[in-house]
């Protein structure tokens, strides 16, 4: 008798695991529609603009896409391989908002959407580096409570191919979740908020080490043959980072395309400084490819990489921030110097990182914005002029003139044989004037012309003058 009972208990308890099966298999072929990482619960949208959004669902499925701000529907259609995209309307007001999402007999409700400014924060380490990190961050992690500022974090990935779905979701902005974020990223933010009075939104994708041609599409590398060439000066066999051009672009950046962006900041660059003569061009073709993959002249705002006395010899540092300066010819482009908030010259991530922060916000709310009364640009030397035995420097954004702290430093001035001495410098005006008894007729000058210089020649608003040179004499990196 108890053989029976146990026998037909165990044979209910397999027909009712076997319908649970069946009920979970059936639920995982029905639910079809399928979203970007980006598209969840706390996302913030650009505000008042055409926005895309795109998913999966079954196979030329009808889709209507319904928003809280407005009466429209929008309706659309997949493809045979199960893709949909369209564009909507998004509100000027901050909300919260709902968009609901249909296909067939599915609904997906997206809640507590804002509407605000969105930024991509990227770059290598010193982008990375979280708040809890941080020197001025991890102090004051305790206190965050920004309910209107919202991160996506994109996860360190790499692939060889262009991922599209991506991985990571949209948290508010508190002491739980701010830890782990780009202390860059979050003082930049902050400061955004604090002027805008609107929502922000920071996706933070960026990784330790990697070269910037990681995070261009590899096309783009293997078809110039200047960059093809430094590219093959980076070696792959670091632990802690892929370097092969465009694995971090095909995983970090392509599932965030074309999600509708403000804007840009990045800081990067040590990493080059293998093949500094081509950085420059190597940005200007990322520039360029991530406007025309994310359809919009994205303001693009990056940080000169800070001195470092860990390059050697060869001033790779100093070049990449000659190549930094020049990249400011590029139209929609920004650069905040940071060689005075450098703690250590033996390290190549200064400590603080809410200064770079406030910079990079400075120049969005400068040239982006278009607020009046911030100082965002550093003083930048323009021309020189030789005058007898002395040369004069003169210099474009010098607001309110110059000034230095102390007696200027790291002046070095050459003749004719190319042999620089150390100079002496006086400030006169917007201009300065740089001598030394050893040469009598100069032709160049060079100022913190070394990877670890710091230079003390500011503008009297507190910014600092970028290395530079006047020459342009080969200096040969090996």
């Amino acid at each position: 008798m108890n053989t029976i009972l146990m026998s037909r208990k165990a044979g209910s308890f397999v027909r009712l695991f076997t319908t649970l099966w069946l009920l979970l298999i059936a639920a995982v072929c029905h639910a079809q529609l399928r979203l970007p990482g980006l598209f969840s619960d706390h996302m913030v949208i650009q505000q008042n603009a055409t926005v895309p959004i795109w998913g999966w669902s079954r196979p030329t499925q009808d889709m209507v896409i319904k928003v809280s701000w407005d009466t429209v529907t929008v309706r659309t259609k997949s493809d045979n391989a199960t893709f949909w995209k369209t564009a909507i309307k998004s509100p000027s007001t901050a909300g919260p908002h709902e968009i609901t999402i249909i296909a067939g007999g599915e609904k997906r409700v997206i809640a507590d959407v804002l509407a605000g400014e969105v930024w991509l924060c990227s770059g290598q380490s010193n982008m990375e580096w979280s708040m809890a990190a941080a020197g001025d961050g991890k102090t004051m992690i305790d206190q965050v409570n920004d309910q209107q500022i919202r991160l996506f974090l994109v996860p360190n990935l790499a692939a060889d191919t262009r991922q599209i779905r991506g991985e990571g979701s949209w948290v508010v902005c508190d002491k739980n979740t701010v830890g782990s974020v780009s202390a860059v990223g979050y003082f930049f933010g902050k400061a955004l908020y604090e002027n805008l009075k609107t929502p922000v939104g920071l996706i933070t994708s960026a990784w330790g080490g990697t070269p910037a041609e990681s995070w261009v599409p590899s096309e783009l590398v293997e078809t110039d043959a200047a960059l093809k060439e430094s590219a093959a000066k980076q070696k792959d066999d670091r632990p802690w980072c892929p370097s092969r051009p465009g694995v971090t672009f095909n995983a970090m950046i392509n599932p965030l395309i074309p999600y509708r962006l403000a804007g840009a900041i990045w800081y990067q660059g040590e990493s080059n400084t293998a093949a500094p003569a081509t950085y420059k061009h190597l940005m200007e073709t990322l520039i360029m490819d991530w406007r025309r993959e994310f359809q919009s002249d994205i303001s693009f705002y990056f940080v000169q990489i800070a001195p470092y006395k860990g390059y050697g010899d060869v001033e790779k540092g100093t070049l990449i921030r000659e190549q930094q300066v020049k990249m400011q010819s590029i139209p929609n482009t920004g650069m905040v110097v940071i060689s005075d908030l450098v703690d250590n010259i033996a390290d190549i991530h200064p400590q603080f990182k809410k200064p770079v922060g406030e910079r990079l916000a400075n120049l969005a709310l400068t040239k982006t914005y278009h607020k009046t009364g911030l100082v965002s640009e550093s003083p930048q030397y323009a021309s020189m002029k030789v005058e007898k035995s002395r040369v004069r420097l003169s210099f474009e954004r010098v607001g309110d003139g110059l000034m230095s702290k102390g007696t200027p430093t790291d002046f070095s001035i050459a003749g004719a044989d190319h042999r620089f001495y150390p100079a002496t410098a006086k400030i006169d005006g917007n201009t300065v004037i740089v001598s030394a008894k050893e040469v009598k007729e100069p032709i160049a000058v060079r100022y913190a012309w070394a990877n670890s210089a710091l230079g003390n020649l500011f503008g009297k608003s507190g910014l600092p003058v970028s290395s530079f040179r006047t020459d342009d004499w080969p200096i040969e990196v090996k």
